[in-house]
């Protein structure tokens, strides 16, 4: 399934053929043993928070907000389709195509990333030592379970290049899918129920529609939805031949992360709300789960799903840890790039997806540099707990990538940097901007809803 016979040296490391693209451009018919990118996107952005927050709106209003979760994978189709693109029809990096709006996108770019980093680190750590810890209480604290966690995600991306990581991520996404698919099965969902949440209908309870709008924006990944152009081309994928066979891989990712959506919201519709169930949002709430699935279905079922949220976390972890350090190492390089040179030229190859499918990115400095600040800084809040400025503004941040995102893919895909076959159709421009649209509410409302009168 996650094959990676397009990682070849002929394509990745063949400048005279790669760069001119013609050698290789011709369109390849979609194929399942291609398939490859789209697992790790699906792997990465569903992490236990995705998880949890499905589990709620099941606990919370039973199959109503199905057609929520389906929205959200949708949307996200969009935007990942819309990336992977972008980097195959102009054989540029997203990050290229960033700078040549202006340069407030670096500025924005370079503030998210170390910010959103540091604080992530101590969250992925957190989240993947949690299970752990679950599964063997008497062998040591959360925290030196967090470290643990970050120190092997660390080895593990440090060593090895994206075909190993493709196919380490490939198990863990069959073990998520095994153990999501068995929970949904085991809790004996009402298919009649679950076939009702289809129709698109607000749950009658204060503050459904943001509600509604926050499960819609939260399935499914944020910056990972970026790096998945930078994935397509570290698989091989670097020009317009590649296109029906990103397509599928991207719809294969998304229809993987709606089955491990709507598994949850069946286990919170079921397992949850039928007993009038609360669970705690955030990681802990899945610790909760296992509890609640230990009582019903015994000491192994529990056990399992304390696998799967291991590997769902561990997924995320090494996902973030590989697919942002190679957007941060792009970026070094393209800065580098720009000021090796005169006035505003750029040297030939930077920002060019051919480097990235050349796997140079993952053995250069910046793209280890990142590698540590995701792991060794973040460790400090492992010890001292999260500075309260600091979640603010990871926060608002984060709120803010996903409108980034959305409307400036709208911006690249409908001008002349795209060529013109590959530009925008009706359909891609709605659903790109009904996306920008729905991440600026949840902006606003994320923003609205900080504490500022306590930050300052």
């Amino acid at each position: 399934m996650a094959d990676t016979t397009g990682n070849t040296g002929k394509t990745a490391g063949n400048s005279g053929e790669a760069a001119s693209g013609e050698a290789n451009s011709s369109p390849r018919k979609s194929s399942w043993k291609y398939i490859g990118p789209g697992i790790v996107v699906a792997a990465t952005g569903v992490g236990a928070g995705d998880l949890v927050a499905t589990l709620i709106a099941g606990s919370n209003f039973g199959y109503t907000l199905l057609w929520a979760a389906i929205l959200g994978c949708l949307v996200k189709i969009s935007l990942a389709e819309a990336a992977g693109r972008w980097h195959l029809s102009t054989g540029r990096t997203l990050f290229d195509g960033w700078e040549s709006l202006g340069r407030w996108t670096t500025w924005f770019f370079v503030v998210y990333v170390v910010i959103w980093g540091f604080v992530y680190g101590a969250a992925a750590m957190s989240s993947s030592g949690l299970p752990l810890q679950a599964l063997f209480p008497d062998v040591m604290d959360l925290k030196w379970w967090a470290i643990l966690t970050g120190l092997v995600g660390l080895v593990f991306v440090w060593f090895n290049k994206y075909a190993v990581f493709e196919k380490v991520m490939t198990v863990l996404v069959g073990v998520m899918f095994v153990v999501t698919v068995y929970l949904a099965i085991r809790v004996t969902p009402n298919l009649g129920d679950a076939f009702a949440g289809l129709l698109p209908v607000l749950p009658d309870e204060k503050d459904s529609i943001l509600n509604t709008l926050g499960l819609v924006g939260g399935v499914g990944g944020t910056i990972t939805l970026a790096a998945y152009g930078y994935w397509v081309n570290a698989k091989g994928w670097t020009n317009t031949g590649w296109m029906k066979v990103m397509r599928l891989d991207n719809r294969v990712a998304y229809a993987t992360t709606g089955i491990f959506v709507i598994s949850m919201l069946f286990v919170g519709a079921e397992l949850l709300h039928a007993s009038n169930i609360a669970i705690a949002s955030g990681d802990k709430g899945l610790i909760q789960l296992g509890d609640i699935l230990e009582d019903e279905y015994g000491t192994a079922t529990s056990k399992f799903f304390l696998i799967g949220f291991f590997a769902t976390s561990f997924t995320s972890l090494i996902g973030v840890w590989h697919g942002v350090s190679l957007m941060f190492a792009d970026f070094v390089e393209r800065y580098r790039a720009r000021r090796a040179v005169t006035g505003d030229a750029v040297a030939s190859g930077s920002g060019s997806g051919e480097e990235v499918a050349s796997g140079a990115r993952e053995k250069s400095w910046p793209f280890r540099a990142y590698l540590l600040w995701l792991t060794f800084p973040p460790m400090i809040l492992l010890f001292e707990g999260q500075p309260f400025r600091l979640i603010i503004l990871y926060g608002v941040l984060g709120a803010a990538f996903l409108p980034f995102l959305a409307l400036t893919l709208v911006w690249l895909l409908n001008s002349s940097r795209t060529p013109r076959e590959w530009r925008n159709g009706p359909l891609s421009n709605a659903m790109l901007v009904i996306a920008g649209l729905l991440f600026i509410v949840l902006c606003v409302k994320q923003i609205w809803d900080q504490p500022w009168s306590e930050f300052f």
